[in-house]
């Protein structure tokens, strides 16, 4: 039976100096990517992001640890696509996995893990408070200032004194939610940019790869339909026009 999570997070925060409260926090990928740089000491720390708060920088911190995986010969796959969604369950089985491949390949050298991500801050959210709770508890103190405030307070002074606290702390709360909102929106486009940046390498690589054939006077049915995958305009929004001067695609390709 493996340790109970409030045995494991004692565990990572003396191994690594942290201060993570709640499991779920592992699954920015920083925790794992760490606690095996504390195994084999040579883990690329200055491209693990300690403080990630977007699923996309999860990706990237778990591709470190997949690199490091491979390089080290490590046979256990790493479910990335359950571990970056921050569920307590999945991130519980997987860190007393890798407690257990501690424990059995750690030397007890000495290890400075502040020292080795740079000083990196970690202040990680474990999961992303529900937008409808933004700003209750500072709205809930103001409400009952309002009440106290005042003395002996007419009753119509009273509704009036009411009815703006309540609007105040309605304004705080849309406030707290704009600010949420405008975070989550700035990392699903820094996530979007992402993965066009890899699509577009695929593209251009499939691009030179099929000039070079054809030059050659041969072809590759493969390439040909990875390029129709990536030029098609199938399940898209009605409307949509491939740019002027844009890649050419086959005949038979329907827009």
């Amino acid at each position: 039976m493996g340790e109970s999570r409030s045995e494991l997070l004692a565990w990572l925060n003396d191994l690594l100096q942290l201060n993570y409260s709640k499991i779920e926090q592992c699954g920015t990928g920083a925790a794992y990517c760490q606690i095996l740089d504390s195994v084999y000491g040579d883990v690329p720390m200055t491209r693990v992001k300690m403080n990630a708060k977007h699923e996309y920088e999860f990706i990237a911190n778990f591709k470190v640890m997949q690199n490091i995986f491979k390089t080290k010969r490590i046979e256990k796959p790493i479910p990335v696509e359950k571990l970056v969604k921050c569920k307590m369950q999945d991130n519980l089985e997987f860190l007393q996995w890798i407690k257990r491949f501690w424990d059995s390949n750690y030397g007890g050298q000495p290890y400075d893990p502040v020292g080795r991500r740079r000083g990196q801050p970690t202040d990680t959210p474990a999961t992303i408070a529900p937008l409808g709770r933004a700003g209750g508890g500072g709205g809930a103190g103001l409400h009952a200032g309002a009440g106290r405030s005042g003395g002996k307070t007419p009753i119509g002074g009273h509704r009036a004194g009411s009815s703006a606290a309540a609007n105040h702390e309605q304004l705080l709360q849309l406030q707290a939610q704009n600010r949420e909102l405008s975070s989550h929106m700035e990392g699903l486009e820094k996530e979007r940019d992402f993965y066009f940046e890899k699509l577009r390498d695929i593209e251009i690589l499939v691009q030179q790869q099929m000039e070079t054939l054809e030059a050659a006077g041969s072809d590759d049915e493969v390439l040909r339909q990875i390029q129709k995958i990536l030029y098609s305009t199938e399940n898209v929004q009605d409307g949509f026009e491939v740019p002027e001067g844009g890649p050419a695609v086959d005949e038979e390709e329907t827009f």
